[in-house]
């Protein structure tokens, strides 16, 4: 069934404009217990954990105390090494029982990679929960409580390991990369804006899409990711639930995702947040339902890929969906139909 929509309005902050708004709302509003979700802790790492296992492979996070939150990420471990030399490793090449791993730290936290099998220097990036990642070898490196075994692992690294009482081997692929509309399975809709749109599209909005839907309909993640931000905080009968001028800009409830590949995608004018900071949100899964909150005249979504710069609201970039014809980017008016099926 095909829906057919005025084309709402669509409002996000410029940087070039009010830079007072464009702080206010990359933040969101923080100890607001009413949006049902935590603003995220900064690039909080996972400590490598305390655990007693002593197999040399993995170890499932829950059966462990979990990383401290607090301090650095050092500061409950035993280790055999001085973090101030280089760890000697000997490692084979992966089994092939173990051709990847899956990260298994707890929603809200990462898993360093280290550039050596070692706490010894700083991360060169870091893992999601749930993130699935080739194995290029499996090492001995330094011991915590009880644990040698690390994991040479494929990344934009020049090389990278990670901890094995924080993986657990798996035959499962990676999702496909690349990005898929954020509609479900089979769902039809027409862009009501596109990229550079004459109503609100430009500057730091040029690249977004406007979807036109009606109130409560799902969207989901157009790749894989990790909630970032999200706020749920505007609920039915405020003022900016249905909509409202330039005095709603701060209001629209929205979810920010980031994905491997660094940069991030945002989900806007939300009547309901479903996911929480720090949760793995595969592709195509929900991230919230479609509504009119915020700066807005009716229904709709707003979906952008933004840069990667660590707010809720970013430059948007280009994105081309894999599930669009012929070059991946729909044109105000066009209608698509989603084959983002997971």
């Amino acid at each position: 069934m095909l829906l057919v929509l005025l084309a709402p309005a669509c409002y996000s902050p410029d940087l070039g404009g009010d830079t007072t708004a464009w702080s206010t709302l990359s933040a969101g509003p923080t100890g607001d217990s009413s949006s049902g979700t935590t603003e995220p802790g900064g690039t909080t790492d996972a400590p490598e954990p305390t655990t007693t296992s002593t197999s040399g492979w993995t170890t499932d996070a829950s059966s462990t105390s979990g990383p401290d939150s607090t301090g650095p990420d050092t500061s409950d471990l035993t280790t055999t090494t001085d973090p101030g030399t280089t760890t000697t490793t000997t490692g084979m090449l992966p089994d092939p029982s173990c051709p990847r791993v899956r990260v298994l730290v707890p929603p809200g936290q990462v898993l360093n990679v280290r550039p050596q099998p070692s706490t010894a220097m700083e991360p060169v990036g870091s893992l999601a929960g749930g993130a699935i990642v080739d194995v290029l070898a499996i090492v001995q490196g330094e011991t915590i409580d009880g644990v040698d075994t690390w994991y040479q692992v494929a990344g934009n690294w020049s090389e990278g390991y990670v901890f094995g009482a924080w993986v657990e081997c798996t035959l499962d692929e990676p999702s496909t990369a690349g990005y898929y509309l954020p509609l479900e399975c089979g769902t039809t809709a027409t862009v009501t804006q596109g990229n550079f749109g004459p109503f609100s599209h430009q500057g730091t909005s040029a690249y977004a899409f406007d979807f036109g839907l009606a109130l409560g309909t799902p969207l989901v993640a157009i790749e894989e990711g990790t909630v970032s931000h999200a706020y749920g905080g505007t609920m039915p009968g405020d003022p900016c639930y249905d909509g409202g001028g330039m005095e709603c800009i701060n209001s629209a409830n929205y979810v920010t995702l980031k994905h491997p590949d660094g940069t991030q995608s945002n989900y806007a004018h939300l009547s309901q947040v479903s996911v929480a900071v720090g949760q793995y949100v595969p592709r195509g899964a929900v991230v919230g339902l479609t509504g009119s909150t915020g700066w807005s005249t009716g229904p709709h979504a707003h979906v952008a890929r933004h840069e990667g710069c660590g707010l809720a609201f970013c430059q948007s970039i280009a994105v081309q969906f894999l599930d669009v014809a012929p070059d991946g980017v729909p044109d105000g008016g066009e209608v698509v139909t989603s084959q983002n099926c997971p």
